[in-house]
């Protein structure tokens, strides 16, 4: 028998009551194929963290798709969400130049590497064509969004923001682009305004 860390609840409340029948909820997954097929089975939503480009999870979320048709779940119940790690300015070489240094600072805390580092051509290579990174002018970041929407059939984009040592002036300097129009270029784009 396995040891209890609590108590049984029983008839104990929920507060605040969701409002659907069903909760919202969305699946992350990893890269393996087998994790995929598993969310397709369920029927729930998919969400996918990029740091690689939305290319490297094509067959991956063919996979969940088609895992959930055979599980017998409707297509609407499949929507698949990307996030990634985001900083916005007015040039795609300014927001490289101001975000590298946080952004190096937040990978070697967080994710460490063998030489300790993280090279600016990594980074380079992750904020570029066909990486994962959205980092770099509206006009750059709302054309990245779409290339994604367009080979995965996303519903959702995610901007992880505030990362590293990055000063909050700089940060809400970057949501504001966001808001004011990478948002609007996206739903223009996608005929939602």
């Amino acid at each position: 028998m396995r040891p209890r860390a609590h108590h049984a609840l029983h008839h104990a409340a929920i507060a605040p009551r969701p409002v659907q029948e069903r909760l919202p909820i969305w699946r992350g997954v990893g890269g393996t194929p087998s994790s995929f097929v598993r969310a397709g089975q369920a029927g729930v939503p998919l969400f996918l963290a990029l740091l690689s480009g939305h290319q490297h999870f094509v067959r991956l979320v063919e996979l969940y798709r088609t895992a959930g048709a055979q599980a017998g779940h409707p297509a609407s119940s499949l929507a698949v969400g990307t996030g990634s790690h985001f900083y916005a300015a007015r040039t795609s070489r300014q927001a490289r130049t101001a975000f590298y240094p946080h952004y190096a600072a937040y990978i070697e805390q967080n994710m460490p590497r063998p030489a300790g580092t993280f090279p600016r051509e990594q980074f380079d290579a992750w904020a570029g064509p066909g990486g994962g990174l959205h980092v770099g002018s509206p006009a750059e970041i709302t054309e990245r969004i779409l290339a994604t929407h367009e080979a995965l059939g996303t519903s959702r984009f995610m901007a992880q923001v505030g990362l590293g040592t990055l000063p909050f002036a700089e940060t809400a300097a970057s949501v504001e682009l966001l808001a004011s129009e990478i948002v609007p270029a996206v739903k223009r784009a996608l005929g939602e305004d």
